[in-house]
C-alpha cells in the first residue's frame, strides 16, 4: 500500500503540487514555476515538478525518500499529444508510479469526483472530455490557431475583428465596439499595431470581462458575440449527450460567467464542478494505484 499520493496541476504559468494521505486529506501544497509539456521539450515542466516535489515533502516534514512509497499523477498543460505524455512519463521520477494526463483529465476527474461524466473547459482556451463506462471521449483542445472554439481567446479575436469592421462602417457598431477600439489604442491604426505586437491568446481572452459587462447592459453586439459562444458550447453539449455522458461540468472563469445562460439553455445537464482539478489528480493517482 502506498503511504502517500501526489497530484500535480501543471499549468503554463503556474505549477501546483499537492501531497495527500491515503484518504486524500491534504498534507501539504506548494506552487510555482511553469509546466507546459510543449515548452523546452518538457524540461521546464520537469524542473517545476521536481522542485515542487522537494518543497512539498519538506513542507510536510517528510523525508524525500518517501517518494518511493508515493503514487503520483500529473495533469499537464500541453499534454494533448500522447507522445508528449509518454515521453514525460519516462523521465527519471522517484515515485512508486507516475501517470501523466492532459490537464483536462484531472479537471474531469475533479468535477465528477472520479466518476463518469463530461467536462468542458471554457477559459482563455477550451476543450472537452467525457468518461462513459470506461471509454474516453476527448474533443477540442488543439490550441488557439486550429481549435479552442469555445475559448475566450477565440471570441476575443472575433470581437476585435467585428469592432474593426464596425469602425470601417461595414457592420453596425455599438458602445462595446467603440470601447474595444478605445481600449486597444483609440484608432484602427493603433489596433492594427496592437495586433501585430506579439499578441498571445491571453491578450484576446482579457476582453471577456468587458464583453460580459456590456452584454449584461444590453449591448447588441455583445449579444451577438455571446450567441456565437453559446452556439459553440451547444455543439459540445450535443456531442457529449450522444456519447452517453449523464452530465456536463463547466470549468473555467469565462464558463462560470456563462452558467446562468447555459442552465437556461440546457437545464440541469450542465453543472458546476464538485472538486478542483488538483484534487482530480489525487483521485486518479489513487485509482491508478488500486488498479495496478
Amino acid at each position: 500500500m502506498p503511504h502517500y499520493y501526489l497530484g500535480v496541476d501543471g499549468g503554463g504559468t503556474n505549477c501546483r503540487v499537492r501531497l495527500a494521505d491515503t484518504e486524500l486529506n491534504i498534507i501539504a501544497e506548494v506552487s510555482g514555476g511553469r509546466a507546459n509539456l510543449q515548452l523546452e521539450g518538457g524540461e521546464m515542466a520537469y524542473r517545476s515538478i521536481t522542485d515542487g516535489t522537494r518543497e512539498v515533502f519538506a513542507k510536510a516534514g517528510l523525508d524525500l525518500a518517501e517518494t518511493a512509497r508515493t503514487h503520483a499523477c500529473f495533469g499537464m498543460a500541453g499534454g494533448r499529444l500522447i507522445s508528449a505524455r509518454e515521453a514525460f512519463t519516462q523521465r527519471g521520477w522517484p515515485f512508486a508510479s507516475v501517470s501523466v494526463y492532459d490537464d483536462i483529465d484531472i479537471a474531469r476527474a475533479g468535477a465528477h469526483e472520479g466518476k463518469d461524466g463530461a467536462v468542458i473547459i471554457v477559459g482563455t482556451g477550451s476543450a472537452g472530455l467525457a468518461l462513459v463506462k470506461g471509454e474516453r471521449f476527448q474533443v477540442g483542445g488543439w490550441g488557439f490557431h486550429i481549435g479552442d472554439q469555445m475559448s475566450g481567446a477565440i471570441l476575443g479575436r472575433e470581437l476585435v475583428r467585428y469592432a474593426v469592421e464596425a469602425r470601417d462602417g461595414l457592420v453596425e457598431g455599438s458602445p462595446l465596439t467603440d470601447a474595444v477600439i478605445e481600449r486597444l489604442g483609440g484608432s484602427l491604426d493603433a489596433v492594427m499595431g496592437w495586433s501585430f505586437d506579439g499578441r498571445q491568446p491571453a491578450d484576446y481572452g482579457a476582453l471577456m470581462p468587458m464583453l460580459v459587462e456590456y452584454f449584461e447592459d444590453g449591448d447588441s453586439v455583445a449579444a451577438k458575440m455571446i450567441e456565437i459562444e453559446l452556439g459553440h458550447i451547444d455543439r459540445y453539449v450535443a456531442y457529449f449527450k450522444k456519447c452517453g455522458a449523464h452530465s456536463l461540468a463547466v470549468v473555467g472563469g469565462f464558463g462560470h460567467r456563462l452558467m446562468p445562460l447555459l442552465e437556461a439553455r440546457h437545464g440541469d445537464y450542465v453543472c458546476m464542478p464538485r472538486r478542483e482539478p488538483l484534487h482530480g489528480a489525487l483521485i486518479l493517482a489513487r485509482q491508478n494505484a488500486a488498479s495496478a
